[in-house]
This record gives C-alpha cells, structure tokens and sequence, in this order.
C-alpha cells in the first residue's frame, strides 16, 4: 500500500498566470490597449502522470478563449473516460517562463492542471522530493531537435 508522500510524488502546486493569446496579438498589432488583455491567476497542480494542460471551464469563459468544435476523448487517472471540448490561444506563464498551448476544457474544476507537454515545452525539470519545478538550464530553454 502507498504511503500518502508516495501518492503525491510528482504533485504539487504552483501559481501560473494564463492570459488569452489572441489579446496579446491584438497589442501588438496595436488594436487593442494593453490593459484590456484578459489575464489571470490561478493555481496549478503539477502531475507528472498527466499529459496535457487542463483548465476550468469558469477560466477559459473568462479570458474568452475560443473552443475548437471537434472534441476531445480524456481518460481520469482512475480509469473514467469522458469527452471534453478543447480551448486554443492559452499564453501561460510559469516561474519566468511562457509558451502557446491548447487545454481541455474541465467543468466543475478549479485549479488548472500541468502536465507533462507543458513542463517538456518549457524544459522544466521535476524535483519531487522538494516538490519544485527546476529548469534543466537556468538562463536557455533547450530544446531537443534530433
């Protein structure tokens, strides 16, 4: 039987900020005031068992992110499988760090979840028993290319 640490290895919290990429784009092209971007932040639970970044559907309504039609099969960690709709445009900041990411979409959830194709994207490492995200280099994003 699992110790309760054992169950939470690889689990844990940090603050993110999420923020509708499609406003930031709009800055840039100087057709939308850079206060009127849709931001927000909300904690996030690192699972490493976890493959994608998972938001609440509260979250994705109020930044206004576009959902794709066509949806997604999920499978929960206890085996349940459901269908969920998928946002796109996500800009996510993370410890110094962004990228541009899709999320499933999750009602009823209130933290976001982070899972392992975001921490590769933005080559953070897992320390599990200080329960932290470590960059593989300090100063560069590496990115594997062959």
């Amino acid at each position: 039987m699992k110790t309760r640490r054992e169950k939470n290895m690889g689990r844990f919290n940090v603050e993110i900020e999420i923020v509708n990429n499609q406003d930031l784009m709009a800055v840039r092209l100087g057709v939308l005031d850079p206060a009127k971007v849709r931001r927000m932040t909300i904690s996030g639970l690192v699972d490493t068992g976890a493959t994608r970044l998972v938001l609440p559907a509260k979250a994705v309504k109020f930044l206004g992110l576009p959902v794709k039609k066509k949806r997604l099969r999920v499978r929960y960690a206890d085996g349940r499988r459901a269908m969920r709709s998928e946002a796109e445009e996500v800009r996510l900041y993370l410890l110094g760090r962004d990228g541009h990411f899709n999320a499933v979409v999750e009602p009823g959830r209130e933290s976001a979840l982070i899972g392992a194709i975001v921490l590769e994207d933005l080559d953070f490492l897992v320390d599990s028993a200080r329960a932290r995200l470590v960059p593989r280099d300090p100063d560069f994003v590496v990115s594997e290319i062959e």
